[in-house]
């Protein structure tokens, strides 16, 4: 609960004892120096509390997107035969995507979503790069973490074939294997090895190549 500024005791008897003689004059909250001084300090008490509300409305929309990774679970994310689910834990088919598309994937059963944030993409063949772990695509589809490597925010953003870490803006070809293209990050993002079942699904065969978020060398 807010506290504004309230007079003294004083004031207020000086307010009562106003001796009025009949001309057109009337009481004012500014009528000396130190009411002068306390409506500063009224003004400076406004200014301060604006300036805290505008702090707290740029601060929901920040913290929505730094989103730090902290594992809490500590075995393998993926393994053999894990299939790909969406955030509302159905199986990902071959046909899910489109060439050019993106989506973010879990493992199931699942660890637990903040610990597997999983970035599914899809192109032709013939656009990866060389960068593209062998044996690691199938039907076009990639997968990589979607943990920045740098201080372990989730990559959310897109720039064309790139992904981009809105914290510090590291940058990431996911043509070229997740490798770096811009900002501070020191290595791509691991990649997922990926296959389709016999009746459609994406599974992984194996866990990420390297280590998820920051630092791993």
């Amino acid at each position: 609960m807010i506290e504004y500024p309230k007079p003294d005791d004083d004031d207020e008897e000086q307010g009562d004892d106003c001796s009025c003689d009949g001309a057109s004059t009337s009481p004012t909250l500014y009528g000396d120096a130190r009411a002068e001084l306390r409506r500063r300090d009224f003004a400076k008490f406004l200014a301060t509390v604006g300036g805290l509300t505008a702090v707290a409305s740029l601060a929901a929309p920040l913290a929505s997107t730094t989103q730090v990774f902290e594992r809490g679970y500590s075995g393998p994310v993926y393994s053999d035969g894990i299939h790909l689910v969406d955030g509302e834990g159905e199986r990902i088919t071959e046909d899910r995507l489109s060439e050019g598309e993106h989506i973010t994937v879990f493992p199931e059963p699942r660890p637990g979503i903040e610990d597997a944030p999983t970035l599914l993409v899809r192109y032709a063949e013939s656009d990866y790069g060389s960068d593209i772990s062998e044996g690691f695509t199938v039907s076009g589809y990639a997968a990589f973490s979607k943990v920045c490597t740098h201080a372990g925010c989730m990559v959310s953003d897109r720039e064309e074939d790139l992904v981009v870490c809105p914290c510090h803006f590291g940058k990431f070809n996911v043509l070229e294997g997740a490798a770096v293209s811009g900002g501070p990050p020191g290595r791509p993002l691991p990649q997922l090895p990926i296959t389709v079942t016999s009746d459609g699904f994406l599974v992984a065969t194996g866990d990420f190549e390297g280590p998820v978020g920051p630092g791993g060398g």
